[in-house]
C-alpha cells in the first residue's frame, strides 16, 4: 500500500506538470493551398464509439484557421526521437515557413482527409470536426477519428509528455494489471 505523503502548497499555474492529458502530438492541417504542422499538448480522448478526441487549439495559431476552414486534420504521434522537431515546430509559425521542409519531415498521403500525415511519426489519426460548439468560447475542437494507422513496433512507443517550462517526461514503461481489470458493461 502506498504511504501517505505530506503535500505542501503548489502553484496552480503549474498543475499541467501533473495533469497533462496525454502525449504531445503534431497536428497537420491543409486548406486553400496552405499546409501546416503544430505541436499540441492539450488533447483528450472523449468517447470510444464514435472515436472522439477533444483538442485545445489557440486561435493565434496558424493551424487554427486551417482547421476551422477545412474542418479536418491529422493527429500524428511523435516518439522521443522527434523531440527537437517537436520543440522547433512549436516555436515557429507556419505563416513564415513550410515546417515539413524546415524540419526534415515527410508529408504522407492521408486516406480520408486532405491534411497530410507525418511519415516519421509512430501513428496517424485522420480526423474530421465532429462538434465546434466550444470553439468560439474556449478554442476547443471535438474531432472524430475517421481513419487510424500505427506502426506495428514498438507496441508501446516512447512518447513525449510536456510538463511546462521546456521539460518533457518520456512514457513507455508498461505495468500490466490485467488480472485486476474488470470492464464495465
Amino acid at each position: 500500500m502506498a504511504s501517505r505523503r505530506r503535500k505542501p502548497d503548489f502553484p496552480v499555474g503549474q498543475a499541467r506538470r501533473f495533469l497533462e492529458p496525454g502525449p504531445v502530438v503534431l497536428v497537420t492541417s491543409a486548406w486553400k493551398g496552405q499546409r501546416d504542422i503544430m505541436t499540441l499538448g492539450w488533447q483528450t480522448v472523449m468517447e470510444f464509439s464514435p472515436s472522439l478526441v477533444g483538442c485545445l487549439i489557440s486561435s493565434v495559431n496558424n493551424s487554427f484557421e486551417l482547421i476551422r476552414g477545412s474542418g479536418e486534420c491529422v493527429i500524428n504521434l511523435p516518439t522521443v526521437e522527434l523531440v527537437d522537431a517537436v520543440v522547433k515546430i512549436g516555436n515557429s509559425s507556419g505563416v513564415d515557413i513550410d515546417k515539413f521542409e524546415a524540419f526534415g519531415l515527410t508529408p504522407g498521403q492521408a486516406d480520408v482527409v486532405v491534411a497530410p500525415l507525418i511519415e516519421e511519426c509512430h501513428a496517424a489519426f485522420e480526423c474530421r470536426l465532429h462538434d465546434d460548439a466550444l470553439v468560439e468560447r474556449y478554442n476547443f475542437f471535438v474531432f472524430e477519428i475517421v481513419k487510424a494507422r500505427a506502426a506495428a513496433r514498438p507496441v508501446h512507443p516512447k512518447t513525449l509528455h510536456y510538463m511546462g517550462e521546456g521539460a518533457f517526461m518520456v512514457a513507455g514503461d508498461v505495468i500490466q494489471r490485467k488480472a485486476l481489470f474488470t470492464k464495465v458493461r
